[in-house]
């Protein structure tokens, strides 16, 4: 749809940008800090594209005030940030004052800016010591996050009012330990079930910790959720299929969070893929476990990319295979994924070979916010949505440029998106474009980029691309101008 005028953000909508300490910070061994998961999982070989490791990544650790500098020249209110659990707690033992105060003089940098430290305490760097004695499989991890995130308040609960839990529980539990396609590699349905119970668990436990210190403060946590679309509404397989998706993407999270119950359909699709794995699951969820999964929330992050257009019956023309590493292998992430087919609907796709589906978010914020989120006293905000597209550096008139109209276009059209769903009614307050930098993209190492700030790896040179640019405008102006306020896709 395209608007004949200008159409303004809410008074009090943020505009920000997010990271995740592994793939920006370097420092690897630096300072106190020792191996995460993903350090490990980095030295597998075939395991992340090149043999890349997170080892200087950005050098943001040695970079961070020039990149707060930056980020206050671009107008950002808001800065989403992870702290690394393997820096604070090496091994998952004791404070270590060097990391923390990392943290401190970052956190420090930002206020200065006056920009909003938006702090998640866990991105997925889960030191390999606890993983060694059964990672998130094991809920005595679920205890250990809860001590690491009273160590982060401690040190920085006086300067940091809002605090997320998880980034994206579904892939540190169903990606990681299911499909073995990021860290630690696993191939096992049960460790996947159990890894996101013990995930949760670990949520519910500092939400209520966080809570009795201080009730001032803001507590949620950030799911990746999806849009799962039949391709024929009328075709009772084709309807299973997105079903499925749903329950195992998006309802295995939300349900347990914001109704105190696991979806009971899905528990009984993946029983009848792995009935072993259903009956340990069922042993590890003990009783009261629910209640503190299940305690308030003030804030509920959306991360955002793409839908799902799935069927029951095999594609006549499938979709073009994906840029997902294949040298390895692999299994689905979905426990339950005998019948269901990815088909093609001719959207625009990303070098990542995700389809850009903005509608796809209005109508995810929407059902979200009427679903879960109204009825529980929760506000939203969009706390990952981007692009990577194969962008280049060039020299124009003595001056460095990135241009990416792409990229652009996807930032105007989800925060289009994102005006549509607060038209129909969903509180939604804020935007963080992923990601602020270039930066190390997990299992695809340096190879996808999906900035809007490009980063020169063998100098550390950043430059401010055209997409960045754009949203700093859009920032300024708090609107998206007639010419700039189309929903494409």
């Amino acid at each position: 749809m395209t608007n004949a005028t200008s159409r303004s953000f809410p008074s009090n909508f943020l505009f920000g940008a997010a990271t995740a300490a592994f793939q920006i910070e370097g420092a690897a061994h630096e300072d106190g800090r020792r191996d995460s998961i993903w350090d490990a999982f980095c030295r597998v070989p075939g395991a992340v594209i090149n043999g890349d490791n997170g080892d200087v990544a950005c050098d943001h650790y040695h970079r961070y005030a020039g990149d707060v500098a930056l980020m206050k020249d671009m107008g950002l209110q808001t800065y989403r940030f992870s702290t690394s659990w393997s820096r604070v707690r090496p091994d998952g033992g004791a404070v270590n004052a060097q990391g923390v105060d990392f943290y401190k003089r970052l956190v420090d940098e930002l206020l200065g800016a006056d920009i909003l430290p938006w702090l998640t305490l866990y991105h997925w760097d889960l030191p390999q010591a606890l993983q060694e004695q059964g990672g998130w499989a094991n809920r005595d991890t679920a205890e250990k996050f809860t001590e690491y995130a009273l160590s982060m308040h401690d040190a920085l609960g006086d300067r940091v009012n809002v605090w997320t839990t998880l980034n994206e529980p579904w892939c540190s539990s169903f990606l990681s330990y299911t499909a073995g396609l990021h860290a630690p590699g696993h191939y096992s349905v049960e460790e996947g079930v159990l890894a996101a119970h013990h995930l949760m668990l670990g949520h519910g436990q500092a939400v209520q910790e966080l809570r009795a210190r201080d009730e001032s403060l803001q507590l949620g946590i950030t799911l990746n959720l999806t849009v799962a679309d039949p391709v024929d509404p009328t075709d009772p397989a084709d309807v299973d299929a997105a079903r499925r998706i749903d329950g195992q993407f998006n309802r295995w999270f939300l349900d347990p969070i914001f109704r105190g119950e696991y979806p009971a359909d899905v528990v009984e699709d993946i029983r009848k893929v792995d009935a072993a794995a259903i009956d340990a699951w069922e042993a590890a969820v003990r009783p009261g476990d629910l209640d503190v999964i299940s305690t308030r929330l003030d804030t509920m992050g959306v991360n955002y990319y793409h839908g799902e257009f799935v069927g029951g019956h095999v594609p006549a023309d499938p979709p073009r295979a994906g840029d997902a590493p294949t040298d390895r292998p692999g299994r689905s992430p979905f426990p339950s994924h005998d019948g269901i087919h990815w088909h093609e609907r001719g959207l625009p796709r990303t070098p990542m070979n995700w389809e850009v589906q903005p509608e796809g978010l209005t109508r995810l914020l929407t059902h979200v916010w009427d679903e879960y989120a109204k009825p529980a006293g929760t506000v939203l905000y969009v706390t990952e949505n981007g692009a990577a597209y194969d962008d280049e550096r060039v020299v124009e008139d003595g001056r460095v440029r990135v241009h990416d109209d792409e990229r652009a276009d996807f930032v105007r059209a989800h925060l289009a998106a994102i005006l549509d769903a607060v038209d129909a009614g969903a509180d939604v307050r804020g935007y963080f474009y992923w990601s602020l930098l270039d930066n190390f993209e997990w299992a695809w190492g340096y190879e996808k980029r999906f900035g809007i700030v490009r980063v020169d790896y063998d100098t550390q040179e950043r430059t401010v691309k055209d997409s960045g640019l754009e949203y700093s405008r859009i920032i300024g102006s708090r609107a998206l101008e007639p010419e700039t306020a189309a929903t494409v896709g």
